[in-house]
């Protein structure tokens, strides 16, 4: 620490005077100072414009001691309760807004490309391959749903053999990592044909709560936030020299639209029309659905050139 002169002292003066505004501003740049060492130029000036944005929150809300632990104590909360099967830091980033903001900045519009949304916390690796017309939700509880489209590049051209992994809840809310067995359901993964279609049987989507029985939840309790997300369908679209789209698409006249998304991740262009279909309109593909209902979504999908997010 460097030395203070007589009019930077603790008791200099309140939160307003210019004596106590020179010591806390003083303290920052010592911060960031500190990081000028750093070898790498990007984290040096990720940590300078950290310092800098961190001190001038505790600054403007007058941060008690008090406060500092508690924020310590819901994020240790928040790190005890993370393990391999759920994330709660990634729903912390996801109801602060933060993991929406992340995407905005790092997938810039580009023609009519299809839009990017939060990745969630549901997502695992190795789902198991499907195939054009095969079923995700491996018996998972719900209404059948058919969801066919395209797959093609911003010039109209089709992308054959593009990778597209699909996850969804179940009709109770639940992702099957959210169980205390080893099922996979309501996941798999398909590639484009030749022409960029595909097409497999999923379930309709419904609105369900983002677990809120730790932290994050707490939080959203004493912020009179409501947890639930509208219905949706994950997507993760890759393709070789295209931007890799992760996304969903959410179910048009679903209420929840209107009460709004827990993680602000709907976007009016990802909003789609889930056709209801009579128990005895036939499947596209001749399936048997043992007399039930079942719905019916369109969703084609634009991939923007590698390189041209931020």
């Amino acid at each position: 620490m460097t030395t203070t002169d007589d009019s930077s002292t603790a008791s200099a003066g309140p939160a307003g005077s210019e004596a106590q505004r020179r010591i806390e501003e003083r303290l920052t740049e010592e911060v960031v100072a500190s990081f000028a060492g750093a070898g790498d130029a990007r984290l040096r000036a990720v940590l300078e414009s950290l310092t800098r944005h961190l001190h001038a929150f505790i600054r403007d809300v007058r941060l008690t001691e008090d406060e500092w632990k508690q924020a310590i104590d819901f994020l240790t909360a928040t790190g005890h309760i993370t393990d391999d099967k759920r994330q709660e830091f990634i729903l912390l980033s996801d109801v602060l807004g933060a993991s929406m903001q992340t995407i905005a900045v790092n997938n810039e519009a580009y023609r009519d490309a299809t839009e990017a949304t939060v990745f969630g916390p549901f997502f695992v690796s190795g789902a198991p391959l499907v195939g054009n017309g095969g079923d995700i939700a491996g018996g998972a509880p719900g209404q059948p749903c058919w969801v066919e489209g395209t797959v093609r590049d911003t010039d109209g051209n089709p992308v054959p053999g593009a990778r597209i992994e699909v996850w969804e809840a179940d009709e109770d809310g639940f992702y099957d990592v959210q169980y205390d067995d080893d099922r996979v359901a309501g996941r798999g993964h398909l590639f484009s044909e030749s022409d960029g279609s595909f097409r497999f049987w999923c379930l309709t989507p419904t609105p369900y709560p983002i677990p809120h029985d730790g932290p994050v939840g707490r939080l959203l309790e004493a912020a009179g936030r409501s947890p639930v997300r509208a219905a949706h369908l994950h997507f993760m679209v890759t393709a070789e020299g295209l931007r890799t789209l992760v996304t969903h698409i959410f179910v048009d006249g679903d209420p929840q639209l209107e009460i709004g998304d827990s993680v602000f991740g709907v976007k009016d262009s990802l909003v789609k029309r889930f056709e209801e279909q009579q128990a005895d309109t036939p499947p596209p593909d001749g399936r048997d659905l043992g007399g039930r209902p079942w719905t019916a979504a369109r969703f084609d999908i634009v991939l923007a050139p590698d390189g041209t997010g931020a």
